[in-house]
């Protein structure tokens, strides 16, 4: 009976009593058959676009039966080696020397097989079927931290889902741990940065986020705050101006002074001007002269654009009659040239009681005496009332304000613009009292 041949490494399987005289030569190939599937190495060029086909022959020594196959070449395109059919081997492949070794595709000739990932050393075993690639991924057992090289797993080897909350001690992550560009607003969930989480004095300039707002200093500055609380808006502003108050006696003025210059500072929009003229003289008569008339009183408000100034002059008083006779007109006050404000002074008063001198007038002004200040507030606080508030600063006396003695006391007034008192004896007849001007700057209507 002949020689038949094993399935797997195509041993001859000898008949005994046959092959007399040739049976040491025979056993002796196939141990070197064995020893071929065992531990043979083979290198084997790749064709670009075509197949290799690896041939495993009866009794001979063949490419496919080597435990080790190391492939080289360059490939563009797909490529294919095969291993024979009904054959069961495994087999240690080396890729590491194949260019576009994701083009190559190793399988049975009539099943499947794999398609090399990477150039680097494979295993696979055959079934008698199909080629089965053995991958880090269809092993079992575990891998400990000892056979994991340092810095061997990166990013691009951690999936986003991966690393949870529960895989991070609370001391594990340290500021040595993050890279300034590694935790981005993406990574972290709204809620997780609380108040406990940040340490004293952790948040400074370069950790906000920048609002636009120029750095600088700003006077009596108008701001715009977010719902977070961050200033977004800053511009330096005017607050409420103080009065200017201009009477008989203060800045030097005296009798008629004037005109002087009012100049209004450049982001001012609006001026509130009060205006009393000059009181008239008393007279003096035989029997009672007539007191002099009270000087007119008017409120005005202009709109103005920077820049802006105007003259204005302050009504003298009336003097008094220096004999038996009528006393002297109050000034006017006026404020703007052309004259765009004015207070008449009142006429002097006779020498023939009880007719006294008339009153002034300030034609076009409005006037609204009927809302009282409030009492207790500073005059730098009742300076940003409405100019309306202000007007009562004059009372039936034709009142003016003069500087309080403490930051709480209410106005106090002194006369204004009021007329001289008539006597019944020659030469000592009043004069009136002289007018005023106050103007304010952007406090409104």
């Amino acid at each position: 009976m002949a020689s038949s041949y094993s399935t797997d490494l195509k041993l001859e399987l000898m008949v005994t009593g046959e092959n007399a005289g040739t049976w040491g030569d025979n056993t002796n190939n196939n141990l070197n058959l064995i020893q071929q599937a065992i531990a043979g190495y083979e290198a084997i060029a790749l064709t670009d676009g075509g197949t290799v086909t690896l041939a495993m022959t009866d009794k001979t020594i063949s490419n496919a039966r080597n435990m080790v196959i190391k492939f080289t070449g360059t490939l563009t395109t797909a490529s294919t080696v095969t291993i024979p059919d009904s054959i069961e081997k495994f087999y240690i492949f080396d890729l590491s020397a194949v260019v576009g070794v994701t083009n190559l595709t190793i399988k049975t000739v009539s099943g499947t097989g794999f398609t090399a990932g990477e150039a680097k050393i494979v295993a696979a075993y055959s079934d008698g079927t199909n080629l089965n690639e053995i991958a880090l991924n269809t092993l079992g057992g575990t891998i400990g931290t000892a056979q994991i090289d340092d810095n061997s797993i990166t990013a691009a080897k951690i999936s986003n889902n991966a690393v949870t909350t529960n895989k991070i001690l609370a001391s594990n992550v340290t500021t040595n741990k993050l890279a300034a560009s590694a935790v981005t607003a993406n990574n972290i969930a709204n809620s997780t940065i609380t108040q406990a989480k940040l340490a004293t004095d952790s948040v400074g300039p370069d950790q906000l986020i920048s609002t636009g707002v120029t750095a600088g200093a700003y006077t009596t500055a108008s701001i715009t705050v977010d719902a977070d609380g961050r200033i977004t808006a800053a511009s330096s502003g005017v607050a409420g101006s103080k009065p200017y108050i201009y009477t008989d006696g203060a800045y030097g003025l005296s009798t008629g002074q004037g005109p002087f210059t009012f100049t209004a500072q450049p982001t001012t929009t609006n001026l509130a001007l009060y205006l009393v003229g000059g009181g008239g003289g008393g007279g003096a008569g035989p029997v009672q002269g007539s007191n002099g008339g009270v000087g007119g009183f008017g409120y005005f408000s202009i709109p103005v654009s920077a820049p802006y100034s105007q003259p204005f002059t302050v009504g003298g008083e009336g003097p008094g009659a220096v004999t038996y006779g009528a006393g002297t007109a109050g000034g006017n006050t006026t404020f703007g040239s052309p004259v765009v404000a004015t207070a008449t002074g009142g006429s002097g008063g006779s020498s023939n009681s009880p007719l006294s001198g008339a009153s002034g007038t300030a034609p076009g002004a409005t006037v609204d005496l009927s809302i009282a200040i409030t009492p207790g507030i500073p005059i730098d606080d009742q300076s940003k009332l409405a100019t309306r508030r202000l007007m009562a600063f004059f009372s039936a006396r034709r009142g003016q304000y003069v500087v309080p003695t403490s930051a709480t006391q209410g106005p106090q007034f002194a006369t204004t613009g009021i007329g001289g008192v008539g006597t019944n004896v020659p030469n000592t007849a009043a004069s009136g009292m002289p007018g005023t001007i106050q103007i304010y700057e952007n406090i409104g209507d």
